[in-house]
């Protein structure tokens, strides 16, 4: 017996679902699940907003998030480390931040785990550029590797222990280099 093709569903219905652990992503009509974060993969998603934070946050330039779900632009992703400038943040009429961000980052940053497919995650990063967002990081732990997007500038790649990461114009004081964004993993 044949069996139906499954219901797409909408972005709206999508929304209504249970989140799940780890996260679904609605992309393009399809929910995907991401992997299970591994050992690298935490240690940065821990380690990098911490970082962040403690430059950005105290003077209400930025704030970084975790696993924060994002829906614009007809897609419901989440990002393993979202920046938003503190204007920017959605909040409640009582001033607390809010539950849903319905607009894109202004900093989306990925960490490529093992089992994850560097094509899908490429593209949720160039839909938050095509979205506002002013610059997208794919970290590889494999290859302690660090691709940059810019909306208008091509890609590029930061291998070398010594090469300071370019960060949005709002983080300029926020410094970190490829040695020592990896250096995490020896700590």
């Amino acid at each position: 017996m044949l069996q139906s093709p499954p219901k797409s569903l909408t972005l709206e219905e999508f929304l209504q679902l249970r989140e799940t652990k780890p996260a679904s992503e609605y992309i393009d009509g399809e929910i995907i699940q991401k992997p299970m974060p591994q050992g690298e993969h935490s240690t940065i998603q821990t380690e990098l907003p911490t970082a962040i934070n403690v430059v950005v946050k105290p003077k209400k330039i930025a704030r970084a998030f975790t696993e924060l779900r994002c829906t614009f632009g007809g897609r419901s992703t989440v990002p393993d480390v979202s920046v938003f400038i503190w204007e920017r943040i959605p909040r409640q009429e009582n001033g607390r931040i809010a539950n849903v961000f319905s607009i894109a980052p202004d900093w989306t940053i990925e960490i490529l785990s093992p089992d994850q497919s560097q094509t899908k995650v490429t593209k949720n990063i160039l839909h938050c550029l095509k979205h506002g967002t002013q610059m997208g990081w794919l970290i590889d732990p494999e290859e302690q590797s660090v691709f940059v997007y810019l909306p208008t500038q091509p890609t590029e790649v930061f291998d070398q222990a010594d090469q300071q990461l370019p960060v949005p114009v709002f983080a300029s004081e926020f410094c970190l280099t490829v040695g020592d964004l990896f250096g995490w993993l020896l700590e």
